[in-house]
């Protein structure tokens, strides 16, 4: 996990100061200054209107910009110190700025949003009121999307595959607009691009998780932070949550079962040739599928004893004894 310098210390002091504060909105962003003054005047204007009395925060995150972004910010907080500003020294991605977010929230209810005009602030209030109905986070989704094929295309493989993996039914789960009570942000550990399974992580955790259609803007101002190595890390991340999470506490489901995959198809290879060689079809030194039967053989002998390596490792430890969420308690 990246640790951003300090922002224990920051998050500490900041929640000591006791202040009642309703709604917390989280915004990550990077080289968005032309969209930035925009997105403040909607964002207050819907905020006054659900907190009369004004209390809110707006969290912004600047992940290392190199244009103006952070000027701009200083001259929020200047004519108004509840638009606070995390300021990171160089860029370290999404997930780390919604780390650094998360930790220095006040508020009950957490939203957060992305910068570039893309997400609407009117729709706040209709995720408070799907929230309401007694879920913990209600992640957004993009029904009708503004992006190029290049981005939407791989976004539905995407929300299928981690669908199947994280065992919920999301359309959209890389939607920056959400909202979440707060213990569960303070439950998720971000990092890497862990920000595009936060739904699923919440879901694997116990928490209930739900989803709304939510209006989406064409992009305004900049270009797409996009890039294609994001598939590549994607993946790899959500194979993490995976072991991190559902499999944590039982690593030979994880590695047995697929351990048991390969050897069964390997063996089942090697059964095939084998009565095929008995018969006098073939010989076993001109089938290179022969070897490949032997080399899943092994490679799933593999996988099942890093899961029973595992197990014992699980076994010998008091680490992940207590991890687990209490919802509520009476003593």
């Amino acid at each position: 996990m990246l640790k951003i310098p300090h922002i224990d210390k920051i998050a500490s002091d900041t929640n000591d100061k006791g202040t009642n504060t309703a709604f917390s909105v989280v915004i990550p962003l990077l080289d968005e200054e032309d969209s930035l003054q925009e997105l403040k005047s909607r964002l207050q204007e819907i905020l006054d209107k659900m907190s009369p009395e004004g209390h809110y925060e707006v969290v912004f995150v600047d992940d290392g910009s190199k244009d103006s972004s952070y000027s701009v910010l200083r001259q929020f907080y200047n004519e108004d110190s509840r638009f606070k500003i995390v300021k990171f020294r160089t860029n370290f991605g999404k997930s780390a700025a919604l780390n650094a977010g998360f930790a220095v929230a006040k508020g009950s209810i957490v939203y957060t949003m992305d910068a570039d005009l893309q997400d609407d602030p009117n729709e706040l209030p209709r995720l408070l009121e799907k929230l309401e109905e007694g879920y913990d986070l209600v992640s957004g989704w993009k029904k009708v999307r503004h992006d190029p094929v290049s981005k939407t295309l791989p976004s539905k493989f995407f929300n299928w595959v981690t669908s199947k993996f994280a065992g919920i039914r999301l359309h959209d789960f890389n939607c920056g607009l959400k909202i979440y009570k707060s213990e569960v942000v303070k439950a998720l550990d971000v990092y890497g691009e862990m920000h595009r399974y936060l739904p699923a992580i919440a879901n694997i955790m116990g928490f209930r998780v739900t989803e709304l259609p939510v209006t989406h803007h064409p992009r305004k101002h900049g270009k797409s932070k996009f890039g294609v190595s994001r598939f590549l890390k994607g993946f790899l991340d959500l194979l993490t949550v995976m072991v991190t999470t559902k499999y944590v506490k039982r690593p030979l489901h994880f590695f047995g079962t697929l351990g048991s995959i390969f050897a069964l198809v390997g063996f089942g290879i090697d059964a095939w040739l084998t009565v095929e060689w008995l018969l006098g079809q073939t010989y076993l030194s001109e089938r290179p599928l022969a070897i490949l039967g032997v080399a899943l053989i092994i490679v799933g002998i593999q996988f099942i004893t890093f899961g029973l390596l595992g197990e014992l490792i699980i076994k010998n430890t008091d680490k992940y004894k207590g991890n687990f969420h209490i919802q509520d308690c009476h003593l």
